[in-house]
C-alpha cells in the first residue's frame, strides 16, 4: 500500500514493507499550499513507488519540508511547490544543510513525478549537483584478527556465565520458598521474582511485608542478583545480539525487528529465519549451526520473562531489563552509546588500546571475510554474498580487504582472465594428411607454441601423446607446478593451448565424448554445465573437423564403459 495523503490534519499515512504503519504530520506550517505538495512529492518517493521504507527516514523527510516551509514563508513566499523560482531554490539549498538540500531535492522531483507543475528550469536544477555534496564515506575494513578473538570471547564467555547462572536459579525456584517463610535468601527471592515478574524494588519490598528502607538496608544487594540471574538484563541482551550477528552475518536492522513468529525451525537443529533488511525488503537465512545454538538458548534463557510480557510485546525476539530492579518489561534502544559503555565495562579495547567501537555493519563484513577463509580451504578465494548486487559487494568487501584477500581476489581475476583467453584460443588440428597440414601450417603452429622441430616431430610421431590430445609442453606448468608433469584431467587438454589433435586420437575423443553423455545423464544440468560443459561444447568442435568415415570407423571401437578411461573412483559414472 503506498502512502496516504491527509488533508486534515495535513499529514501522511504509510505501510512499509515490513508491515509497520507510521503516520507523520505537516499540520500547522504557515504555507500549508506549499507543505501538501511536499507530502505529495514525499508520498511518491515512499515504498512501494520509491525507495523510502522506514519511519525514520519518513521523518527525516518531514523535519527539512517543515524547514523549508518555515524558511521561504519568512522570506514571504506564500505560493505552491510549483511557483518556487530556480533562484529561490538555489538560495535555499546553498544555505541549508546536506540533508535537508538532498531530501527537498528528491520533494520536489517527487512532486513532479506525481504530475505537479513545476516553473521552467527547476527540475533540472533539482536533477543537478548538490551545492552541499555528500562526503566520501570509505567503507569500513573488516576486524583485526586480535580484536575479533576478543570481541568474539567477551561475548562468548558473557553469554555462557549468565546463561548458567539463569539455570541455577531455575533450579532454586524449585527449592525455593516465600521470603517471609523461608528467610531472606537467593533461592527465596528467585522463587518469589518467577511469580511476581520483573517488579521495581520499592514493589518486591511490599511483597514480603517490609518498607524500601528496611529492604535497602538488609536484602537489596542479594534481590539485585537474583533479578539479574532469573530474568536477562541489558548487558547480557547486548552480548547475545553482537554474537548473533557474529555467528549469522545477518544486516544490523534485520536483527533489530526480528520476532519470534520470524523463526521457522526445519527440525531439531535448522532454522530458516525470515527478516527485513532496510534497504530492500523481505529475506531469509538458513542459519548456521552455532547461530542456531545461540537462538535456541537465547529463547530459553527469555522464556520466563516472557511470560510477563504483555500480548503486544511478547512477540519480540530480544526482550530484557535496563537494569536490576528497573520493572520496564520491554529492553529500551541499544544504541551506539550503549555499546561503547558495554565494550568500556568489559574491557576490550581496539589496536589502538582505546575502547572498541562496535559497528554492527563492520560485524557483518567481518563475518563474510573470516567466512571465506574458513570455507576455502586450500584457497583464500572469496564469494560473492546473494544478499548483494556486485556493485555493492565490490564497495563493502573487495574495497575493505586485508593483503591476503586482495591476493585472493587477484588470483581469481588473473584465473578468469586467463580461462577466457583458453577459451577463445582455437583448437589445433592436424587432419587427413599430418605431414601436409603441418606444412602448410608450420609458420603459425610453431609461433603459437613455441615448437622446435624436434618437437614438432614427436607431436607428429606420437611419441607426446596423452590420452586426449598430443601434449607440446607436459612440464610447462600450465595446470600444475612447473617442471613437473602435468596432472590435469583428460578433458582439460580440450581447453588447453598446448594441446595438438590428430587422427590417432578420434577413438578416445568419442570415447570422452561417450563419458560426458553418462555424465550428462546422472547429474543436474547446472552441475554439469558447471564442471564438463566447456569441455563438451569443444570437444565436438575437435570432432566436427574430421572426416566422417574416420569418425564411424572409430566409433566401431568405442565400448561406452568408465574402464575405457584413465578416470579416479570418484569420477566414476554411478
Amino acid at each position: 500500500m503506498p502512502a496516504t495523503l491527509i488533508d486534515e490534519p495535513l499529514g501522511l499515512t504509510c505501510v512499509f514493507s515490513d508491515g509497520k504503519r507510521a503516520t507523520f504530520s505537516l499540520d500547522g506550517l504557515p504555507n500549508p499550499h506549499l507543505a501538501r505538495d511536499l507530502a505529495l512529492g514525499l508520498a511518491e518517493l515512499v515504498h512501494p513507488h520509491g525507495t523510502v521504507d522506514a519511519a525514520g527516514s519518513v521523518m527525516h523527510y518531514v523535519s527539512s519540508a517543515r524547514h523549508l516551509v518555515r524558511t521561504l514563508s519568512g522570506r514571504g513566499f506564500s505560493g505552491g511547490a510549483g511557483q518556487l523560482s530556480r533562484g529561490m531554490l538555489a538560495e535555499y539549498w546553498m544555505g541549508t544543510s546536506m540533508g535537508r538540500e538532498a531530501h527537498t531535492r528528491h520533494m520536489i522531483l517527487g512532486f513532479a513525478a506525481n504530475g505537479g507543475a513545476l516553473a521552467p528550469g527547476v527540475e533540472e536544477l533539482a536533477n543537478g549537483r548538490n551545492y552541499n555534496p555528500q562526503p566520501y564515506r570509505k567503507a569500513l575494513p573488516p576486524y583485526g584478527e586480535v580484536e575479533w578473538d576478543r570481541l568474539t570471547t567477551v561475548c562468548r564467555t558473557l553469554v555462557e556465565e549468565s546463561y548458567a547462572a539463569h539455570r541455577r536459579a531455575l533450579a532454586a525456584v524449585a527449592r525455593g520458598r516465600h521470603p517471609t517463610e523461608g528467610g531472606w535468601t537467593a533461592e527465596n527471592f528467585c522463587w518469589l521474582l518467577s511469580r511476581t515478574g520483573p517488579i521495581g524494588t520499592p514493589d518486591f519490598a511490599g511483597a514480603i511485608g517490609v518498607s524500601f528502607d528496611a529492604f535497602h538496608r538488609r536484602g537489596a544487594g542479594g534481590f539485585h542478583d537474583a533479578v539479574q540471574s532469573v530474568f536477562p538484563h541489558l548487558d547480557v541482551t547486548i552480548a547475545y545480539r553482537l554474537l548473533f550477528g557474529v555467528y549469522s552475518g545477518i544486516v544490523p536492522d534485520g536483527i533489530d525487528g526480528l520476532g519470534v513468529g520470524d523463526i521457522d525451525w526445519a527440525g531439531d537443529a535448522s532454522i530458516l529465519l525470515s527478516y527485513v533488511k532496510g534497504r530492500t525488503a523481505a529475506e531469509s537465512l538458513n542459519l548456521p549451526r552455532r547461530a542456531v545454538r545461540l537462538l535456541e538458548q537465547w529463547l530459553a534463557h527469555s522464556a520466563l520473562l516472557r511470560s510477563f510480557m504483555p500480548p503486544g510485546e511478547r512477540e519480540r525476539l530480544w526482550l530484557c531489563l535496563a537494569r536490576p530492579g528497573n520493572a520496564a518489561l520491554a529492553a529500551p534502544k541499544i544504541t551506539s552509546v550503549s555499546r561503547l559503555r558495554w565494550a568500556r565495562l568489559h574491557g576490550i579495547v581496539g589496536a589502538d588500546g582505546k575502547p572498541l567501537k562496535i559497528h554492527r555493519a563492520r560485524i557483518r563484513t567481518t563475518h563474510h571475510a573470516m567466512r571465506d577463509k574458513r570455507t576455502w580451504t586450500g584457497s583464500g578465494r572469496a564469494t560473492i554474498d546473494p544478499n548483494h548486487s556486485p556493485a555493492v559487494e565490490g564497495d563493502h568487501y573487495l574495497t575493505a580487504t586485508t593483503p591476503a584477500q586482495r591476493k585472493a581476489v587477484e588470483a581469481i581475476v588473473e584465473d578468469a582472465q586467463h580461462d577466457l583467453l583458453r577459451r577463445a584460443h582455437p583448437p589445433v588440428i592436424l587432419t587427413v594428411e599430418d605431414a601436409a597440414a603441418l606444412a602448410k601450417d608450420y609458420p603459425e603452429l610453431v609461433a603459437a607454441m613455441d615448437l622446435d622441430d624436434a618437437v614438432l616431430a614427436e607431436l607428429i610421431g606420437g611419441q607426446r601423446d596423452v590420452f586426449t590430445a598430443a601434449c607440446g609442453d607436459q612440464l610447462s606448468g600450465l595446470h600444475g607446478p612447473k617442471g613437473k608433469p602435468c596432472p590435469a584431467r583428460p578433458w582439460v587438454c580440450l581447453l588447453c593451448p598446448l594441446a595438438v589433435f590428430a587422427p590417432r586420437h578420434t577413438v578416445n575423443l568419442l570415447r570422452l565424448k561417450a563419458f560426458f553423455s553418462r555424465q550428462w545423464q546422472q547429474m543436474p544440468v547446472a552441475q554439469f554445465m558447471a564442471v564438463f560443459g566447456p569441455y563438451a561444447t569443444r570437444i565436438q568442435q575437435v570432432l566436427d573437423r574430421f572426416d566422417p568415415a574416420l569418425l564411424a570407423e572409430a566409433a566401431s571401437r568405442v565400448g561406452d564403459t568408465d574402464e575405457e578411461l584413465p578416470l579416479q573412483p570418484e569420477e566414476l559414472t554411478a
